[in-house]
């Protein structure tokens, strides 16, 4: 059997039981994306994206419109996906806490399919950084290095704004590990397997840098990039948790100041379209096997991203662009082609969703409420809200209309989405909205544990980075 390469989008086999295989169970081919906004064609974030295969997957199963992360940052939006519990519930907040120390008892979802009767295996980057947890997988490639640019690219004043990077590669696709990621999927999807298969392909880009080869870049003319609208004084009715949190003095004024705004759009959009095209890959080569007829696939990613929406820059806000993700499924014989859910769901319900594709138990203690459901009818009841964490105590609250957000000092944000998509008008101190502010104040959790222990080992690298007395602090 071939190694297989992986990417970060989920998808998920699922089988239609015949009369010759009616005992045969769904395989999974589970995709994540890093870094991934709302941009894409199947969303409608950006006029001009180029996301075919994307598009492609959507005509083939259900788009989830409305879907959001669990937590703005790849540790803890990951850990409690491939774990079923919340950060509230774990305490893995932030990036730099270990999540295994935090949940000792949890099983991965790749482990516990393998558990009841699948075989389990990824590449890429499913888990954050050095928290990948190989040996809870049957077979796992681990994420390796990408090409630099050249010296010149480098050098180039339009190629980063303080620590937001990006840059053309003078090289080919398979030169990328994003590229050898989705190549071990192919491997295996092309391979013969006696078992049930849940294989996963993590695409590591659009993460920063965002350093692809040129020929995206060349899809995206600088001159034609157009930046995401932000009004005049948009932080102005943002409280002031919400402004530590957006640092409109940090990235944003870096990208004003180098004149870096459309070349630093160019280059997320180049690297979308570069990992658009190693999800097209692996889709062809499904299609082009046996299990195409037998494979549910889900494709999600892990957070989302601003491009300086409310001044800020990254993920790690609990704004609409921080948290809403692209997320698909296709089930055969179950999902209608080109089906769309506008219900409003969060990335806890991969878990258990999955375990009733696949027809195996649930473990004991699982956060999320499987959309099987909405599956088999997007019009289904389903009155659950989406809830993002991010830090301690800080929460969102995402229903059909509007996006409540409390933080851990008790400053508020709400918007109305019905006429206020872009969430411009802080409406929390209007008296109008305090009973709707009540109603949403209900799904808040009831308990915080206490943040998990944090990574030792980062903390002495923060701590060796000082500069030396006399230096200058780069």
């Amino acid at each position: 059997m071939k190694f297989l390469r992986v990417f970060c989008f989920v998808s998920i086999g699922f089988f239609v039981a015949n009369s010759s295989h009616a005992a045969e169970k769904m395989n999974v081919l589970f995709i994540a994306v890093d870094d991934l906004n709302d941009w894409i064609s199947p969303l409608g974030g950006y006029n001009g994206i180029k996301t075919p295969n994307l598009e492609r997957l959507a005509e083939r199963g259900m788009t989830f419109t409305k879907a959001y992360c669990a937590a703005p940052a790849c540790n803890p939006s990951r850990a409690s996906l491939m774990t079923g519990i919340r950060p509230w519930n774990s305490g893995v907040y932030l990036n730099p806490q270990p999540w295994r120390p935090a949940m000792p008892d949890a099983v991965l979802l790749p482990k516990h399919l393998s558990q009841h009767g699948y075989h389990s295996v990824g590449a890429g980057k499913i888990m954050h950084g050095r928290y990948d947890e190989p040996e809870s997988w049957d077979d796992y490639l681990k994420k390796g290095s990408d090409p630099k640019p050249s010296q010149k690219v480098l050098n180039d004043p339009h190629s980063r704004a303080g620590g937001i990077i990006w840059g053309a590669l003078d090289v080919e696709d398979d030169q990328m590990f994003d590229y050898k990621t989705a190549s071990y999927a192919i491997d295996y999807l092309e391979a013969t397997h006696e078992k049930p298969f849940f294989l996963a392909c993590g695409i590591y880009r659009p993460h920063m840098p965002w350093q692809v080869p040129r020929k995206y870049y060349d899809m995206y003319p600088v001159d034609q990039i157009k930046t995401p609208y932000l009004p005049d004084g948009d932080l102005k009715d943002v409280p002031a948790a919400g402004l530590k949190m957006a640092k409109p003095q940090g990235d944003h004024a870096k990208i004003l100041k180098t004149n870096n705004w459309d070349y630093a759009v160019q280059g997320y959009l180049a690297s979308i379209t570069f990992a658009d095209a190693q999800v097209g890959r692996v889709l062809d080569a499904l299609e082009a096997s046996e299990f195409n007829d037998n494979t549910v696939i889900v494709l999600w990613g892990d957070h989302g991203w601003h491009l300086g929406e409310k001044e800020h820059w990254r993920k790690f806000a609990l704004w609409e662009e921080a948290t809403r993700v692209p997320f698909f499924i296709s089930v055969p014989g179950m999902t209608k082609p080109g089906a769309r859910c506008d219900a409003t769901v969060d990335l806890m319900s991969v878990y258990p969703t999955l375990c009733e594709l696949c027809d195996v138990p649930l473990p004991e203690k699982l956060d999320g409420k499987s959309v099987v459901s909405l599956l088999k009818d997007p019009e289904a009841d389903w009155s659950q809200p989406a809830i993002t964490t991010h830090g301690r105590k800080n929460h969102a609250i995402r229903t059909d209309r509007y996006r409540y957000i409390q933080y851990a000092n008790g400053d508020e944000e709400l918007y109305d989405h019905n006429v206020d998509p872009g969430e411009f008008n802080n409406l929390a101190s209007e008296p109008s909205m305090k009973s709707t502010i009540t109603e949403l104040q209900k799904w808040l959790p009831k308990e915080n544990v206490p943040d998990a222990e944090f990574d030792k080992n980062k903390t002495k690298s923060k701590k060796s980075k000082k500069p030396k007395a006399g230096s200058k602090k780069s």
